[in-house]
């Protein structure tokens, strides 16, 4: 048989495929001492080992068959699967609000490629339409493809691309914006598009999956809904976040954009708003609302674009016994912002000090958060803070590290005067510094603690 067939395998897993006479793509039964499965056999990717062969069963999941368990398989039909969801032309149905959908790639506009095993970037805007059909219900959509990179590839020439795209389209009357966007970084795309877009009179809605779109468990589908409902039904005209609220399909919830983070690799509900509460939790019908302070949709088109972001910002994630070399070679390097994410209230190491005073001596804006995550800067408490206020260094309040960073460089963009920069970074566009954090804005819940499995018994679904 030709080898064509067997894409990807190689080696014992190959001898067993031509043993059987059993094609990838072939719908096969096989017998195994861990029972009978059937399944399409899939190609195998390309670096993996060639002692497992892997079938998608009638669940829609992938599973892994160990080829020494295997008594016997048998071929029973075939069927090449296309992975690729043709665009459909989205219908217009007049009384629905406009949506512009950006497309900038990941994985809620992704498929898995079988030869490398990756999720790539491969569903063009237009074909979510395909996927969910049920956003003509929502709104009347617009789509344009700006990318079609990995988050992790989005940066500066990304983000003042996408804030003169919104301004276009908030200009041109557009109801509502939603942004598809690579979860591993869309809270600082959420945090950069909220300084480059400001006081925007439509919602702007980040919106990403954890999920590839072929899996069972996807949360693309309903984060979309989530997000197309909010963009355009919704009268928060902010730059938000929208994602899963539980692990469950119950709602989605609304973050700012400025107060948000990814906390967990690979669950749906991985975002959570930081110091304070969600603005708002969102269906496919509704949306009830959380925090009430917020921006109201309003009827002009008026918007401040703010294009801006200088690359010669870092982050320098302090760690115990931190030489002064690691500073000297940032300022060497040409970096003119460092966003230090310190212990405690914002504490490093004394060693630091004289590369510290170098830095502020050419030039350098330093500015303080915290590894804690939730609370304050507190450079006064203690002589360490005092000392390091004294060498140029700039408590940051409580603003998320990452958000820090991308302001100094949306900041430093425009100009390179301290005070002016000191006045850009510390007077709050929208909520990434607080006065206060409520006391529900710091939740951390510990497993096996008696009340907390009371609750989370009563809540896990």
């Amino acid at each position: 048989m030709d080898n064509d067939i067997f894409q990807g395998y190689t080696g014992k897993a190959l001898a067993i495929l031509q043993k059987y006479n059993v094609r990838v793509w072939g719908k096969a039964k096989m017998e195994t001492t861990r029972g009978n499965f059937e399944g399409t056999v899939l190609p195998r990717a390309e670096h993996q080992d060639d002692e497992h062969i892997v079938m998608k069963i009638a669940t829609g999941y992938n599973i892994g068959i160990d080829i020494k368990t295997i008594n016997t398989m048998k071929e029973v039909g075939y069927s090449k699967a296309n992975y690729a969801i043709p665009e459909q032309e989205f219908p217009y149905s007049k009384g629905l609000p406009g949506v512009k959908l950006f497309g900038t790639g990941g994985t809620i506009a992704s498929r898995l490629d079988y030869r490398t095993g990756a999720v790539i970037p491969a569903f063009s805007p237009g074909e979510l339409y395909g996927a969910v059909p049920e956003l003509a219900d929502i709104c009347n959509l617009e789509t344009e493809k700006v990318f079609a990179v990995f988050s992790e590839n989005m940066g500066p020439a990304q983000y003042i691309a996408l804030a003169k795209a919104i301004g276009k389209e908030i200009e041109k009357g557009i109801d509502g914006i939603v942004i598809g966007h690579g979860t591993d970084t869309l809270h600082h795309t959420a945090a950069a598009l909220t300084f480059m877009v400001q006081n925007p009179p439509v919602p702007i809605v980040l919106v990403g999956s954890q999920r590839s779109s072929d899996r069972p468990s996807s949360d693309a589908a309903l984060n979309l809904m989530h997000a197309m409902y909010a963009a355009g039904h919704g009268d928060i005209a902010e730059v938000m976040v929208s994602m899963f609220g539980p692990t469950s399909d119950d709602y989605g919830l609304l973050h700012k954009g400025t107060r948000v983070r990814k906390m967990h690799s690979s669950y749906r509900s991985t975002f959570r708003t930081i110091g304070h509460t969600p603005l708002a939790m969102v269906r496919r019908t509704g949306i009830e609302h959380i925090h009430k302070d917020y921006k109201p949709r309003r009827k002009d088109r008026n918007v401040k674009i703010l294009p801006y972001f200088s690359d010669k910002v870092t982050m320098l994630y302090y760690y115990p016994g931190m030489k002064p070399d690691t500073i000297d070679a940032l300022v060497d390097a040409g970096y003119k912002g460092i966003v230090i994410v310190g212990t405690g209230l914002g504490h490093v190491n004394k060693e630091l000090y004289p590369a510290i005073e170098r830095a502020h001596k050419k030039g350098v804006h330093m500015y303080m958060t915290l590894q804690t995550i939730w609370g304050y800067v507190h450079m006064f408490v203690y002589d360490t803070g005092r000392d390091m206020m004294a060498r140029g260094i700039i408590p940051a309040g409580n603003m998320l590290p990452e958000v820090a960073f991308i302001k100094l460089g949306w900041a430093l963009g425009q100009t390179d005067d301290p005070e002016k920069v000191k006045e850009l970074m510390l007077t709050p566009i929208n909520d990434e510094i607080t006065e206060r954090e409520p006391y529900n804005g710091y939740l951390v819940y510990q497993g096996g603690v008696p009340e907390v499995e009371e609750f989370v018994q009563k809540v896990r679904k």
